[in-house]
């Protein structure tokens, strides 16, 4: 394990990406668990992607889900596509067909960015979501302390909608950000920024494949992070990858926690 400014940044590894869904799925149950026993609120951090969904698909089918109140839990995502809410490409409309739709959950506790037919232009439909984190201010921020917050990784490194070497990935003085004429399609985006990302408990980076091992092993390695941007997230107790055995390929050993 290796520390990185005060948070504990390890690497989990499970041989195929169904096993890492089952694993994450059972750890992040279990965090909501502990964080809610007591009456307090969990705010969670989703992503998209095939992991992020397969997360949330894995969690659906464990028996627990009956026994949380998940009044007490609120969701979030890290960015969204600015496309249409029933467009396959949105991150949100993933997330409800693999588990939230199931949950008896109040539909102002799932707080999704505006699409384009709410009539915003995306500045103001990045400004609207900074508005509503705002609503759950914490002491670390006009933003939600998050107990957990989901990551993906992409071949190039990039996390939400924060992509290498882009003015995005450096801003810290806003909270949700449009972006434009992204590398990844769809071209328009909302992302959170930085600050928000790393406000969270724990990060947990969920990523597969060979493709992905160059840029885990270029996060690992303390790259700067506004040319690999998964390189500056960190949780403030704990920072986490969550990879299969194909995406750890470059892992040194010592940096793998065969415990948590």
């Amino acid at each position: 394990m290796a520390t990185v400014q005060g948070s504990i940044k390890t690497v989990v590894v499970e041989p195929t990406p169904a096993a890492l869904a089952a694993h994450v799925a059972d750890r992040f149950l279990t965090r909501v668990i502990a964080r809610t026993r007591n009456g307090r609120l969990a705010h969670i951090c989703l992503t998209g992607g095939s992991m992020g969904g397969a997360v949330l698909a894995a969690a659906a089918s464990d028996e627990r889900i009956s026994t949380i109140d998940w009044s007490l839990v609120h969701f979030w995502w890290g960015d969204e596509r600015f496309v249409e809410r029933d467009d396959p490409d949105r991150n949100s409309l993933q997330s409800r067909k693999a588990l939230l739709d199931a949950l008896p959950i109040p539909p102002e506790n799932i707080h999704e960015a505006a699409a384009p037919s709410d009539g915003l232009s995306l500045d103001e439909a990045a400004a609207a979501y900074a508005a509503e984190l705002a609503r759950f201010s914490s002491s670390h921020g006009a933003w939600p302390s998050f107990a957990v917050c989901f990551l993906g990784v992409g071949p190039d490194g990039h996390i939400a909608s924060l992509f290498p070497d882009r003015p995005e990935v450096t801003v810290t003085d806003a909270a949700a950000l449009p972006v434009r004429n992204s590398p990844k399609p769809p071209p328009e985006r909302i992302t959170l920024t930085r600050p928000v990302l790393n406000s969270a408990k724990r990060v947990w980076l969920v990523l597969t494949g060979a493709e992905k091992a160059s840029a885990l092993g270029l996060a690992l390695a303390g790259a700067s992070y506004a040319s690999v941007p998964a390189a500056g997230a960190k949780g403030r107790r704990r920072t986490v990858f969550f990879v299969d055995e194909a995406a750890a390929a470059e892992v040194a050993p010592e940096l793998i926690d065969r415990d948590y």
